[in-house]
């Protein structure tokens, strides 16, 4: 499923902003110039990624400091052991957004 998310400019450099795709909370953040959309769900207790920090290219849980690559959804730091799912994002010419999520 495709979805418009918003506009470019909707999403600052270096900050975490969730929208809701089809009832999904997705975490989409603005990283070294690009745009990435990742599930706002901590693998290791269910802690909302959209309210962590973004450091570099990797999303904080905020309830006990677990780290995600938002490239990949790999992780960079314990307590949690399993990725996060990372999902495809368009950015057209006219600066809509939008994300790809499995049906």
């Amino acid at each position: 499923m495709r979805a418009e998310i918003g506009r470019i400019e909707d999403f600052p450099e270096g900050e975490v902003r969730v929208v809701r795709v089809d009832g999904d909370r997705v975490g989409v953040c603005k990283a070294e110039g690009r745009l990435y959309a990742f599930e706002d769900r901590c693998t290791h207790d269910d802690g909302p990624l959209g309210q962590g920090r973004l450091i570099g290219c990797e999303v904080e849980c905020p309830r006990h400091g677990a780290r995600f690559d938002v490239r990949d959804g790999s992780v960079r730091r314990a307590p949690a052991v399993y990725p996060i799912e990372v999902y495809p994002v368009t950015v057209h010419d006219d600066g809509r957004v939008e994300v790809e999520l499995e049906d």
